[in-house]
């Protein structure tokens, strides 16, 4: 691959863990192991090839309306691989950021993902960036609200800086797996200029060698943002 057409700055929905696990006659909470333990490959991958950032859409806002027990599972697995690859991911040069509202999540999953950011080594060349009780409206609607409070007019740069994603360069190419082509309140404002790339792999079968093929269908094309 061309370094210079490596994107800086990826964002994945990952999507189709629970139809993986039907086809399988599994429980969706096996899809979701299985997708687990596909994030973290592609992270690894993102990061050999010179990815800087990459955004895994973890839970949305919505996805705290779904049943408790699924939930439970949910953030059972994270504490298992975050507690399991945190300290791989500090060795390798590798830090954590959050981006959401995780006051509501179960205090100890509260603890991880803070401690993760918290402990992240100086200077990463590459970050992790978990999206978790992630909304895009909301984000801005709290940005909005910080503004108000402070009696600030905002123009975009000001807006920026009241964002989750402050000092994080937007996304140049966002991936959704599973066949549905939509942003599902995922970066919204941060898109505006993103490549999109959709397919069909449900995620846990999206391996290395499916996001090699994103990279270089990015790498193909012409980003005018707006010019001739």
């Amino acid at each position: 691959m061309d370094a210079n057409r490596i994107p800086v700055h990826i964002g994945l929905i990952m999507d189709g863990n629970g139809r993986w696990a039907k086809k399988r006659l599994m429980p969706r909470s096996f899809g979701h192991n299985a997708g687990m333990n596909a994030m973290i490959k592609i992270a690894e991958r993102a990061k050999e090839i010179g990815v800087k950032y990459l955004t895994v859409y973890t839970l949305s806002t919505e996805n705290l309306l779904r049943p408790e027990e699924e939930l439970e599972g949910l953030f059972g697995l994270f504490r298992k691989y975050f507690t399991k690859n945190v300290q791989k991911l500090y060795n390798s040069g590798a830090g954590i950021k959050v981006i959401g509202d995780i006051s509501v999540l179960p205090a100890d999953v509260q603890k991880l993902l803070s401690d993760g950011e918290k402990n992240s080594p100086e200077g990463c060349g590459f970050w992790l960036i978990f999206a978790i009780n992630y909304g895009a409206r909301a984000e801005i609607v709290r940005a909005l609200n910080l503004a108000i409070e402070k009696g600030e007019k905002l123009d975009a740069k000001a807006l920026e800086e009241m964002l989750y994603t402050r000092g994080i360069p937007d996304p140049d190419l966002i991936i959704r797996t599973g066949g549905e082509m939509r942003l599902s309140n995922f970066l919204l404002y941060q898109a505006a200029y993103s490549e999109l790339y959709f397919t069909n792999v449900l995620f846990p079968d999206f391996d290395e060698k499916e996001f090699d093929k994103a990279i270089k269908e990015f790498a193909g094309r012409e980003r005018r943002f707006g010019k001739i």
